[in-house]
């Protein structure tokens, strides 16, 4: 028997198409690098529309942004920094073989990916009690502090909060797969599948979800930060 067959009749995860476990880990590696690729430019778009509506109406957006709340937002981007410890402890975890302690590691991202849902709906519901869903019953008839004076157009406010809703709704749907994925990890962690030879599923997972970290880090600033002061 060849030492190729030999490799593969000891490495069941290895798929035929591939001539070793680097090869494969390599190419899944490219493959979700590409994806997010894809999605840079697609949450790119909603960051450059809003970038350009905020210049185009600032004094809407400045007063509608602080109707957010900050300690909420804050809550959530703290939520988010631990779960991207977990997930990258968890990378650790199987490198070493270490399978009670990956389990562990991707039970507590998935909690942290929960708790952060479960904030932002509770934030989303404030927005509908306020009357700041865009449609037909939105309402906005805040003034600009310290200028009573200055008029505010609840149309371009109702431009802020459609964006708010595109960019967090998109952004909690990515969350929702991510909590998917490690559902799929956690069980697969839990029949032993993991070992510091194969464990590209969980890099892959977590490399996937420091990008949903990461573009939390960017729309926290531009929709609760920005211009922030009274």
């Amino acid at each position: 028997m060849s030492d190729s067959s030999v490799a593969v009749e000891h490495t069941p995860e290895l798929r035929h198409h591939f001539a070793d476990m680097e090869q494969q880990r390599n190419a899944a590696s490219l493959g979700m690098w590409l994806f997010l690729g894809t999605e840079i430019m697609f949450f790119g778009g909603m960051f450059c529309a809003y970038l350009i509506y905020r210049l185009a109406y600032y004094n809407e957006f400045a007063v509608a942004s602080r109707t957010l709340s900050l300690p909420i937002g804050t809550i959530n981007t703290a939520v988010l920094i631990c779960s991207s410890l977990t997930v990258a402890l968890s990378v650790r975890a199987a490198q070493l073989g270490k399978q009670k302690l990956v389990i562990v590691l991707l039970v507590l991202t998935l909690l942290f990916g929960l708790a952060f849902l479960g904030i932002k709906g509770y934030e989303w519901r404030e927005k509908f009690v306020e009357h700041h869903i865009p449609g037909s019953s939105f309402s906005f008839d805040e003034a600009m502090p310290g200028h009573p004076e200055a008029k505010i157009d609840p149309r371009h406010a109702q431009i802020f909060f459609s964006l708010y809703f595109a960019m967090t709704g998109m952004h909690a749907l990515h969350m929702i797969i991510g909590v998917g994925i490690f559902a799929v990890l956690i069980l697969m962690a839990w029949r032993g599948r993991f070992t510091p030879e194969y464990h590209t599923p969980v890099e892959i997972g977590g490399l996937y979800w420091h990008f949903v970290d990461i573009v939390w880090i960017y729309l926290f600033p531009l929709l609760y930060l920005i211009d922030r002061h009274k």
